[in-house]
């Protein structure tokens, strides 16, 4: 399900924080030489190996490189048993490694507010993000060394001759790089040459470089220039720097990938509708943003005798379309997931597949895999059915629709012709029908919803910026999204159809299932939270994911009045969170280790969205082996005499709600699961750490283009406005900072106060009070040191009282006229507003701690520099 903050990640991923835990991969990397249309490498993980093997030659093979280029290879070979688990020799040096972090891990424990150091000592890796440095070219400064100002450096041409050994400055626009120096002779021709023509605007366009060494005596790794995006204060040179960045695919799929695609105009073959269960004439229907084509997952209803009720999950039968070994598979292994960017996306599949015969389109017939539950009106499980399906989606609905009919906003009556923006409706279905399953489906929802966070579970949510587009894909106003009733409704399926999918998968295949787990909190950070709610007296009990819940819950009805005070509250609560990540069963031999802190299950995987999550594709492959071992033990079992049958043997041992162990285990059990993997392309378990690994770097990686997206955004829509008021909320206080809260753009800025012209501060510790005051006299230098005093401009926006007139500004608002010398600081008060609601501060300033104070929010950079969100205060004085 698309559209809720991504929201197919869903609760796991949508409430859970940024901070990355590490997980990194040198899978994927650009080109290592200057390509025009840059695309990236195409790189693949699995082994030409095949997947499972019983006889022990195989173990060479997995001691050869895992990644290469060609892919993998299914091979004829025996599936091993799946309780069967190799046992890896250690050796005496491995447990002395472990003995020692045991006692480290011990020491942490025993002191969870210290934390460990160490010193470097040696490299083992190359780290893959010295590959994707983008920044830009200092060159005035090489203009200036080499021929004075840049009015002479076209003059002097021959002064710009470049020696073998000249450097250049790179800025990075990440600021945790360092600066770096990049050869003059190295650079591509095309830069050259405007080098020599003394074009100063090559500093204003961003460029993509690569780390080439950093010798121990030098203060600067060196670089060179591989690529140049274009003028950095434009939206698409920022876009293609995002992908390159973050490794990201976005050239067009292969011809042999588009040689794995059916032919179109497609239909359903017969054989499919004789193999699978045949649900068209159900009432099904996607509920889906309204510009979404990737319709992945629909969902339906019935009504049974006894209050239970029959709810359904169809997902899209990516499986059918993408087999295993195929370019087609290997493509999307690369890619690993769909990309979004706001305004665009970079699809993990070919779009005929994921828009067209793969999507759950209204009206056509669609291959689906599909679970059913048979829920009592407490919301327990009592019966379920897993199984491959054919489907015909009554209807479209956008989330809008949706929600209109749980809010009782949707006349039935006049519903049964087009128009006023409702979709199509097809088949035999009545909107009566598709309301009255949207209802039932949200009743069903609350039940879930509260049954599992009694059950233990964790919300973190706050809320987010939605930008606002006009037709020409220019942001020009920003809104902070909540969550509707709609977005709990799909939540709870989806979750319920994800943890349904990893209990089968795990019973089939403990060692070679592809799941999902979400570690406990980093405890150092939680005590920090702790003591942060403590000291504003908010009680905090975080001894498991349902307290922590509930302790928020209870913060949530105690700062009800004070809903941006809570948003912080759970903007820090996400803090301590570590990253959910996909990992291989086998990796963690005790299944304590499975579990997922902030759904409270036990075992969780990723099933509901393969049109655009490679993992989900894997995870189809295996619940389709785990469906075919159970055919083959049956048929397998019929043929034996029937004084061999075991009473109260099922046959779904694996897929059913009750699991036969006995019949799982047993060798003719062993023996179908063996068969069925090797049927389906199961990857074993070595194969599959390199396929969680890279998915879990891939995920980071999306996220990471998803929130570089709303900078770029945020700072479009900044730069447009020139200027924007907001109130902010001051988090933390110092003699030199303050570090505040945004509300409407829901982001942290630091306002630095010291050391500036005209401004005294006074720091109250007692009382963790600030004193801002301006005073008559100026003063240029420092005191104590070289260096002038910052202009006030730099901190503060300051306008006089009585020249605020009104005036349609940026809200229509006023245009507020200040006593500045500075162009820039004119420019943009004359678009600032004061009925926006934002009325200035005035001087003296008192500022306690979690204070509301005026704010004016700039864009900085972009054609000279790193894109930034400037905050300054925003006061009136007659004194400027």
């Amino acid at each position: 399900m698309k559209g809720f903050s991504n929201n197919s990640s869903i609760v796991e991923d949508s409430n859970l924080p940024t901070e990355a835990n590490g997980m990194h991969s040198d899978i994927c990397k650009g080109k290592s030489k200057v390509d025009v249309s840059y695309e990236y490498s195409n790189c693949t993980l699995l082994s030409e190996k095949g997947i499972h093997h019983d006889d022990d030659s195989s173990s060479e093979a997995y001691n050869q490189e895992m990644i290469e280029r060609e892919g993998y290879n299914y091979i004829n070979g025996h599936h091993p048993s799946t309780s069967d688990s190799t046992e890896k020799v250690s050796s005496s040096q491995q447990n002395d490694g472990m003995n020692a972090i045991e006692r480290l891990s011990a020491m942490i424990s025993s002191y969870p507010t210290k934390r460990p150091t160490g010193r470097v000592v040696s490299i083992i890796e190359r780290s893959p993000r010295r590959d994707g440095i983008v920044g830009f070219l200092n060159v005035n400064q090489w203009f200036n060394y080499k021929g004075g100002s840049r009015k002479d450096a076209k003059k002097n041409r021959s002064s710009l001759s470049v020696p073998d050994r000249e450097y250049i400055q790179l800025t990075p626009t990440h600021p945790k790089y360092p600066k770096m120096v990049v050869l003059v002779k190295d650079l591509p021709d095309s830069i050259k040459k405007r080098l020599e023509e003394g074009d100063a605007t090559i500093e204003m366009e961003l460029v993509a470089a690569r780390i080439d060494e950093w010798n121990e005596e030098s203060p600067f790794p060196q670089a060179h220039v591989l690529h140049v995006f274009g003028r950095g204060g434009e939206v698409e040179p920022q876009i293609n720097a995002i992908l390159y960045e973050n490794a990201i695919c976005c050239s067009g799929f292969s011809p042999e990938s588009l040689s794995c695609l059916p032919c179109v105009p497609w239909e359903v073959p017969q054989e499919e509708l004789l193999s699978r269960k045949d649900l068209r004439n159900f009432c099904i229907f996607t509920i889906d943003p309204s510009t979404a084509t990737d319709l992945d997952d629909a969902l339906s209803i019935e009504r049974l005798s006894d209050g239970i009720s029959r709810v359904g999950v169809h997902i899209a039968d990516v499986s059918y379309f993408v087999l295993p070994g195929t370019a087609l598979d290997i493509e999307a292994q690369v890619r690993s997931t769909s990309v979004y960017m706001l305004q665009r996306k970079i699809p993990m599949l070919p779009v005929l597949l994921s828009e067209e015969v793969g999507s759950l389109n209204p009206g056509v017939d669609r291959l689906a895999f599909s679970i059913f539950w048979d829920l009592n009106s407490a919301g327990d499980v009592v019966d379920r059915w897993i199984g491959r399906t054919v489907i015909r989606s009554c209807c479209k609905l956008s989330y809008e629709h949706a929600q209109d009919i749980i809010d009782g906003k949707f006349d039935v009556e006049s519903s049964n012709t087009l128009g006023e923006g409702w979709p199509q409706l097809y088949g035999q279905f009545e909107w009566s029908d598709v309301v009255r399953s949207i209802k039932s489906l949200y009743e069903v929802s609350k039940i879930l919803k509260d049954k599992r966070f009694t059950d233990g579970a964790l919300r973190l949510e706050n809320s987010k910026p939605v930008f606002l587009f006009d037709e020409y894909g220019t942001p020009y106003d920003s809104v902070l999204s909540g969550r509707e009733d709609l977005n709990f409704l799909f939540e709870e399926f989806m979750l319920l159809a994800n943890k349904t999918a990893a209990e089968v998968i795990a019973r089939a295949f403990p060692d070679s299932a592809l799941l999902r787990r979400h570690p406990a909190p980093n405890m150092r950070k939680l005590r920090e939270f702790e003591a942060f709610c403590s000291k504003h007296g908010l009680q905090l009990d975080t001894s498991s994911s349902g307290q922590f819940h509930q302790s928020l819950e209870q913060a949530r009805e105690k700062l009800k009045d004070d809903y941006v005070l809570f948003d912080i509250l759970i903007n820090y609560a996400t803090r301590p969170m570590q990253l959910a990540s996909y990992f291989c069963s086998g990796d963690f031999k005790d299944d304590t280790d499975w579990g997922h802190y902030a759904l409270a299950f036990p075992v969780y995987t990723h099933f509901t969205s393969p049109l655009r999550r490679y993992p989900d594709l894997v995870v189809h492959r295996t619940l389709n082996a785990a469906l075919e071992a159970e055919k083959l033990y049956w048929k397998h079992r019929r043929m034996l005499p029937k004084n061999n049958h075991r009473e109260g043997v099922r046959g779904r041992f694996l897929t059913g709600i009750f699991y036969d162990k006995d019949a799982a285990e047993s060798l003719e059990g062993r023996e179908a699961l063996s068969v069925a993997a090797l049927k389906y392309g199961v990857p074993c378990a070595d194969i599959l750490v390199n396929v969680a690994t890279h998915c879990n770097d891939r995920k980071l990686a999306c996220r990471n283009v998803k929130d570089a997206c709303v900078k770029l955004y945020m700072w479009i829509l900044l730069k447009k406005k020139e200027v924007l008021l907001s109130e902010a909320r001051v988090l933390a206080l110092g003699p030199r900072f303050m570090t505040i809260y945004i509300e409407k753009l829901a982001i942290e800025r630091r306002i630095y106060y010291d050391e500036v012209e005209g401004l005294i501060v006074e720091w109250l510790e007692t009382t963790s009070t600030l004193v801002l005051s301006l005073c008559a006299h100026k003063r240029s230098f420092k005191r104590g040191g070289p260096g002038n005093y910052r202009a006030l401009e730099e901190v503060a926006l300051v306008v006089r009282p009585n020249d605020l007139k009104e005036e349609h500004g940026m809200f229509g608002g006023s245009v507020n006229k200040c006593f500045t010398t500075d162009a820039n600081a004119k420019r943009q008060c004359s678009g600032s507003s004061s009925n926006s609601g934002v009325d200035p501060g005035v001087f003296p300033l008192t500022i306690p701690l979690l204070s509301t104070i005026p704010v004016a929010l700039n864009a900085i950079g972009g054609g000279d520099g790193p894109l930034e969100i400037g905050v300054r205060l925003y006061m009136s004085s007659y004194m400027r």
